[in-house]
């Protein structure tokens, strides 16, 4: 089951569609006509979180991924059998961020399978109007491709994408199965305070990009302990007009009132909230912090946690951390979870 070329072909004219399209979308000032941009728009009727820039965001981050280039460079990590008879893989997507789920949307079809989709009801319109494109380039995938409203069926796999909540049902209803079950991870960056103003400012990328609702946003940091909170404020305080997304600022008024009655230690800015806190999640409009003295112990402990954290942001300090500014800019090879979906795939 060797990837098939009409259908690499097709991804990269979407790629390229939708590189032309936020090209256009921002040189414009937004004064574009067209379904997708009425889809962009819908979308963001339908899901509050999903704001044009955050939806345009997502389009862009695709638009760079979808390069002849990029796939064929990532597909030739990998050994593809041509006797393999083409399998249904069901594929249960999330909706926190704008196409969260288009990464195993892409894996099966280029693995030479099928897709059948239940997408969240957070976010339905978007891979849509993509599939609709992507049959436009290649008429077969409309035999591949299938979405589902109700309860998987007839499925030979599945990659299901949920919460530690969901997982629990995930694993009762598709343990027979060959499956992926994703659960909850977070991501979080280590601060020494040699960091720049530059490179902090960037992490407010990581922080508020999608509101903190991502896998790979940072919901909590690691400092020193004389670690000066100031310097990051000031490089955090371009993205202050955050607060004026009211579902954001609902979220920042109600844990701010939550913490202030609970009587715990906050810095607050106007619109981000630091709590030091041992946990790995912070709620919307939060970031929690913890100090550490050593180093290599903090590299250890995280060690230890890796099964729940997505992405590390640091300044170097491990070949595999992630830069400052680059967890929502992930390439084809970066899995959910560290694990490798495409092999899961060829596996079956």
């Amino acid at each position: 089951m060797a990837p098939d070329t009409n259908t690499i072909k097709a991804f990269v004219k979407l790629g390229e569609f939708l590189t032309d399209f936020c090209d256009t979308y921002y040189d414009n000032h937004r004064n574009i006509n067209g379904e997708l941009k009425e889809v962009v728009v819908a979308s963001g009727h339908q899901n509050g979180w999903f704001t044009e820039d955050n939806v345009l965001f997502a389009l862009q981050q695709w638009g760079n991924l979808l390069t002849e280039k990029n796939i064929l460079d990532w597909m030739s990590h990998y050994k593809f059998n041509s006797d393999t008879e083409p399998k249904s893989i069901g594929i249960v997507m999330a909706g926190n961020i704008p196409l969260v789920g288009f990464h195993d949307f892409l894996c099966v079809l280029l693995s030479g399978h099928n897709v059948l989709a239940k997408q969240s009801s957070n976010d339905k319109l978007l891979l849509p109007y993509l599939v609709r494109f992507l049959i436009a380039q290649e008429a077969s995938l409309s035999d591949k491709i299938n979405f589902v409203d109700d309860k998987l069926k007839d499925f030979d796999a599945v990659i299901a994408t949920g919460s530690n909540n969901t997982s629990r049902y995930f694993e009762y209803y598709f343990g027979k199965k060959p499956n992926i079950i994703r659960k909850n991870r977070n991501s979080v960056a280590i601060l020494t305070g040699n960091e720049s103003p530059e490179e902090l400012n960037a992490l407010g990328e990581d922080i508020f990009r999608y509101y903190g609702l991502g896998c790979r946003n940072v919901s909590k940091i690691f400092v020193p302990k004389d670690y000066n909170f100031d310097m990051l404020f000031q490089a955090l305080y371009p993205y202050k007009d955050i607060i004026n997304q009211h579902k954001y600022a609902n979220n920042y008024d109600y844990n701010k009132a939550v913490y202030l009655m609970s009587e715990f230690n906050i810095l607050d800015n106007g619109f981000l909230i630091l709590k030091e806190d041992e946990a790995l999640a912070s709620p919307i409009s939060a970031l929690f912090y913890s100090y550490f003295e050593e180093e290599s112990e903090l590299l250890a402990q995280l060690e230890e946690m890796d099964e729940h954290i997505q992405c590390v942001v640091s300044k170097g300090i491990q070949g595999h951390h992630i830069g400052f500014g680059e967890t929502q800019k992930p390439s084809l090879k970066d899995y959910a979870d560290g694990i490798d979906t495409m092999e899961f795939l060829l596996q079956l």
